[in-house]
């Protein structure tokens, strides 16, 4: 029981037994291990260790056998054979990221997460970094949880695609259900887009839907000068 009870906890340690190796695999081993979640391309380790090509070609082989070590994608250069501890995952270097698919860029991936956000922003609507992520998230678009960091990537990518615009909450009109200077997200009109709305000059301004502006004049008591609507509409 005892002898059962060790060996459970060197499993668990990811560090094999003294006389579960040989000499020309502990090395190697050690070496890859103490490179956690980079990991080491085998022409690295082979000038560390100082063995001969086919040592190390056979104690690799074992030691992936034995799932102590496993081989990994390096997304900058995929001819390299690199290997890391079982027990590590590959860091952002080596994967290339979130939107990294066994060491390519995973276009189709990128492209569905973008649709999805276009439609949690409906032209002529505003929203929110987290409300784009509620709205990804309570739809279940996708088999996998996205992060607030993933959907600022995407929406950025968004921005050079020229399909959204940045800009702040006023709290007026769209922005109405938004805190004033929260960042919010909107769709590019497309010329030509039948869903493009014709408005007039007035209309973007607090005034064209203003209720008192028959009433609204240079020196009375309902004037530009003294609207705090008009103000931060100026400020804006």
């Amino acid at each position: 029981m005892q002898g059962s009870s060790a060996l459970k906890r060197k499993r668990q340690d990811g560090v094999p037994s003294s006389g579960s190796l040989t000499d020309a695999e502990r090395v190697l081993y050690n070496v890859i291990r103490s490179r956690k979640d980079m990991g080491i391309w085998s022409k690295d380790m082979k000038r560390e260790t100082n063995l001969p090509d086919n040592v190390v070609k056979k104690a690799l082989g074992s030691l992936q056998l034995k799932q102590l070590i496993k081989e990994v994608v390096n997304c900058q250069n995929k001819a390299k054979k690199h290997y890391m501890a079982s027990e590590f995952e590959p860091s952002k270097e080596i994967t290339g990221g979130d939107w990294y698919s066994n060491g390519s860029l995973d276009v189709g991936f990128i492209d569905c997460v973008k649709a999805a956000c276009l439609k949690e922003i409906p032209w002529p609507k505003v929203d929110t970094l987290d409300g784009i992520l509620e709205g990804v998230q309570r739809k279940k678009y996708f088999n996998v949880e996205l992060t607030s960091h993933q959907i600022e990537e995407i929406l950025r990518a968004l921005i050079l695609d020229d399909e959204i615009v940045e800009t702040k909450s006023t709290g007026f009109g769209d922005f109405a259900s938004i805190p004033v200077g929260r960042v919010c997200y909107r769709r590019k009109r497309k010329s030509g887009s039948k869903e493009e709305p014709k408005t007039g000059a007035m209309a973007s301004i607090p005034c064209g839907v203003c209720p008192r502006i028959s009433s609204c004049t240079p020196d009375g008591i309902i004037s530009p000068i003294t609207c705090v609507y008009y103000q931060k509409w100026l400020d804006f």
